[in-house]
């Protein structure tokens, strides 16, 4: 009888075992790595752990990357995918998960929490752009197969300031008040750019100002410029497109995104030994007999 009991608790042990080193080798799940790097870059692990990363470095799902101060940091994902982060960003990796010969497991996710990325799609998201979004507090970004820059300001604890920026962003003086911006944003929005937290407030001296990249002088909210392609801005109103040389803007979750006429402030200059693209990546990479230059600044 001590025997079976015995057998029966190491079949346990021998099971239980198994179904933790499985589940430890999914939560490891290498999504991309680290191929250029010009200063401090953090990754937040789901367990908790905190790591700090260096060129060739592995990221996984359910990482969150912190871009610090002067850093700028080119994620390339195993689908030939690619981020670059800016400065003072944070962005969490929600899922990754490609297989080349099984598309129907496509998905990639990740939450844009502060500050600002170019992101260029890859296979996956060409194959299934449908199951490619990039989340916001404000709107979720989704795509037709393209190359666009993202940036998010948060708000800072001055709500007063903020509820008025948000209700200034989708109204426009007409002869006999303000008219609100509806849904079908056909109401231009030159006059009302750029938007201002306070009159009397200096940019710098609030989240997403002049101290931090991209930022100055604008509301908070979610920034888009599309390089190539099409992109669309979807929250609880509905959805928007943004086409190659357009400006989108999402300042609340409850408000409909609407296109800028111009660019609002955006900035992203990565340093030069970053590639600007998939192509010239490629010319490097074959100038250099198939090695890849990387440069830590």
């Amino acid at each position: 009888m001590l025997l079976i009991k015995n057998s029966t608790a190491i079949k346990f042990f021998f099971i239980a075992a198994l179904c933790l080193s499985c589940a430890l080798g999914f939560a490891a799940q290498i999504a991309g790595t680290v191929t250029h790097l010009s200063g401090p870059l953090i990754a937040k692990k789901a367990d908790g752990t905190v790591k700090v990363l260096s060129l060739q470095s592995a990221i996984e799902q359910g990482d969150t990357l912190v871009a610090e101060k002067d850093t700028y940091a080119r994620i390339k994902f195993a689908d030939n995918s690619e981020i670059v982060l800016r400065p003072n960003t944070q962005i969490k990796i929600d899922q990754f998960s490609f297989e080349e010969d099984k598309p129907n497991n496509d998905g990639f996710t990740m939450t844009l929490i502060k500050g600002g990325l170019r992101a260029v799609t890859g296979l996956l998201g060409k194959r299934n752009k449908e199951r490619f979004g990039l989340n916001t507090p404000t709107a979720s970004i989704g795509i037709r197969g393209t190359t666009f820059i993202a940036e998010y300001i948060p708000p800072d604890g001055n709500l007063a300031a903020y509820n008025m920026a948000t209700t200034a962003a989708l109204q426009v003086p007409t002869g006999t008040g303000n008219k609100t911006i509806r849904s079908d944003i056909d109401v231009p929005v030159a006059a009302i750019l750029p938007l201002q937290l306070a009159a009397n407030e200096e940019p710098g001296n609030r989240a997403g100002g002049a101290g931090s990249a991209g930022g100055a002088g604008r509301a908070p909210g979610l920034y888009v410029q599309v390089l190539d392609g099409t992109i669309f801005l979807r929250n609880s109103t509905g959805s928007l497109d943004v086409t190659a040389g357009q400006f989108g803007f999402a300042i609340s979750f409850t408000k409909p995104p609407i296109i800028l006429p111009n660019n609002p402030g955006m900035q992203f200059s990565p340093p030069g030994s970053f590639p600007a693209n998939q192509s010239q990546e490629n010319a490097n990479n074959e100038s250099k007999s198939g090695s890849l230059i990387c440069e830590v600044r």
